[in-house]
């Protein structure tokens, strides 16, 4: 099978993945600054929390080579992973799971790499878990476009000690074709925290 991503670098074009009205995609352009974020090495293992479409378990994968576990509530989310990832030929490198992170995290092997992009309200919870789950020397990324994630985030990783905490808002715009030109159009700002176990 032709591999549809044969590229070492991140930000694989949105347009490679199916989607879903109301399941979210994080666009390649975050996917990048997300995956240079957790400095990945060849082997680690990762987990994608909230993993929606998959996009962010598909860079993981073919970043690590390494075991990816995917978390999503919304059985629709799991199925789309599902689906990208087999259109990737990488689905029996990832572990997807159907539940919510609280309820699963405590059952899972420590990891190399954790991204949070969707928590339901219980960012701090959720965080404080996750972390419990990073390998001395990991790193975590959290992503949000609200104001109370982003609050609970910045409050659940100052609690847990984390070294070398960064904060980077990120705002996109994108090239669009009028009938008189080019113009951009910006995307919703994302926040990006990261640090180190």
């Amino acid at each position: 099978m032709e591999m549809i991503w044969n590229y070492k670098t991140p930000g694989i074009p949105d347009e490679f993945f199916d989607r879903i009205d109301n399941v979210p995609i994080t666009k390649e352009d975050i996917r990048s600054i997300i995956i240079s974020k957790l400095r990945l090495k060849e082997g680690f293992t990762a987990l994608d929390i909230g993993c929606g479409s998959g996009s962010i378990t598909a860079e993981l994968i073919l970043q690590t080579k390494g075991k990816v576990y995917a978390i999503d509530m919304d059985k629709v989310a799991i199925d789309l992973t599902e689906k990208n990832l087999t259109k990737f030929g990488i689905l029996n490198d990832a572990t997807i799971i159907h539940g919510l992170a609280q309820d699963v995290l405590p059952k899972l092997p420590n990891v190399d790499a954790i991204v949070i992009g969707g928590t339901t309200g219980e960012t701090e919870q959720i965080i404080k878990l996750a972390i419990s789950k990073l390998n001395e020397g990991g790193r975590i990324v959290v992503t949000s476009i609200l104001i109370e994630t982003i609050y609970n985030a910045l409050k659940a990783m100052q609690d847990s000690e984390l070294q070398e905490i960064d904060i980077t808002q990120v705002t996109i715009a994108k090239a669009k074709k009028t009938s008189s030109g080019t113009m951009m159009i910006s995307r919703n700002p994302v926040i990006i925290f990261s640090g180190t176990k």
